[in-house]
């Protein structure tokens, strides 16, 4: 398998920890939608990332379909069975509106123009995405991991919360939110998120 896609996106992180987390090697060709569109074009014409090239050369797309794939062929499951299923549903999906928002607000303050930025917006988008953080923390005991193996509910907010606190510096402080910021330090210890840590020079170091 082939992963295309820069790890400073957090849908190709997600994708890329989730394959480390269940030992399933892939190749990871960090190209940008931005830097490289000709080079990713020829892969995906449409451009999306993250992007999955099969062993049997299927293109597939979406972080979420992408691991509905990897589901398929992985040798456990990383989310729960019974009960526990739809509250991680609900989890997974209040992580990926995080990441939504916080993709919304890079792209609003820096690729939009400073005169044709839009704050009424920006600070509904940035409610969004602290409502979404505000379910999150609510919802997660103080020791998510458990003892268990690492699940995507917490492999998801992970991602989102490191993504968010370097792209949104100062915006949603971690003590506000106590839990999710002792998740991604026990996360970012694990090999499976060192190994995919984006550049320290694009956002600076973990914290």
């Amino acid at each position: 398998m082939k992963l295309i896609g820069m790890l400073d996106s957090p849908y190709v992180r997600r994708v890329a920890v989730s394959l480390k987390v269940l030992g399933l090697p892939f190749e990871l060709d960090q190209l940008s939608v931005f830097r490289n569109f000709e080079q990713f074009s020829a892969i995906n014409p449409v451009v999306k990332a993250p992007t999955l090239v099969t062993d049997d050369g299927t293109v597939l797309m979406e972080s979420s379909l992408i691991l509905q794939h990897i589901a398929e062929i992985a040798p456990r499951s990383l989310m729960p069975k019974g009960a526990a299923h739809t509250r991680a549903l609900r989890q997974v999906g209040l992580a990926l509106v995080a990441c939504e928002k916080s993709v919304s607000i890079v792209y609003e303050l820096n690729t939009r123009p400073a005169e044709k930025q839009h704050q009424p917006w920006l600070d509904r988008v940035v409610g969004q995405l602290r409502h979404a953080y505000s379910a999150l923390e609510a919802e997660i005991p103080n020791d998510w991991f458990g003892g268990e193996d690492l699940m995507q509910p917490q492999i998801t907010t992970a991602v989102a919360w490191r993504f968010t606190q370097h792209t949104s510096r100062g915006r949603l402080a971690a003590a506000e939110f106590p839990r999710l910021a002792a998740l991604s330090v026990r996360a970012e210890s694990l090999p499976a998120f060192r190994e995919t840590n984006f550049t320290e020079a694009v956002f600076g170091p973990a914290k």
